[in-house]
């Protein structure tokens, strides 16, 4: 089994990250093969509604002048998927928003691709307006049909420093657990 982990902060080693890392290191306690895949700060664009992937049913965004069909083509190989957005204006980032719009209509054009696969959202604050965050990745996991393991609180940081997660016990605990639950639901429903 394998979790792909996308950090779409631009800080690559920011909050992000560092909260990606504690979910990804429960899961590898259980054999659970990882990745993190840096999104952040990449040139991706959003999807222009060409519908050229309804025609092509090929597993690909028809866009080519970006990195963004390898990222679809990680998310697809993957048996689950954790989406981590920094919050910007409350909302995700401009390239998790790319990656949401596009991975979900290629993934609906081609019969539902990531139904039932494991998603979990988590997001770095640095005060509020994560749940919007939060929600909108939901939103994106719920409508493609994916299964969304649940934690102890919401899967959120709070801090605007890099390294400020560390001073978040409760974020650290919520993600640990994030980690051992999703490692559960894969072997279930594998």
């Amino acid at each position: 089994m394998k979790v792909v982990a996308f950090n779409g902060s631009p800080r690559a080693q920011g909050n992000t990250r560092r909260g990606l890392e504690m979910v990804l290191a429960e899961l590898e306690k259980e054999g659970i093969q990882t990745e993190i895949v840096q999104l952040g700060g990449k040139r991706v664009f959003g999807c222009l509604a060409c519908g050229q992937c309804k025609i092509n049913k090929n597993l690909r965004c028809a866009r080519n002048d970006d990195d963004m069909n390898a990222f679809i083509a990680k998310m697809f190989e993957a048996d689950g998927i954790i989406i981590g957005s920094p919050t910007y204006f409350s909302n995700v980032n401009a390239e998790v928003k790319a990656l949401i719009d596009r991975a979900g209509m290629v993934a609906r054009a081609n019969d539902h691709a990531l139904k039932g696969k494991v998603g979990a959202p988590l997001v770095a604050a640095r005060r509020a307006g994560a749940t919007f965050v939060y929600s909108a990745i939901n939103f994106f996991f719920g409508i493609n049909q994916m299964i969304v393991p649940g934690s102890i609180y919401w899967n959120m940081t709070l801090g605007g420093a890099p390294g400020d997660i560390e001073k978040d016990e409760e974020g650290k605990n919520t993600f640990i657990q994030l980690g051992k639950n999703m490692a559960d639901l894969l072997k279930k429903l594998n």
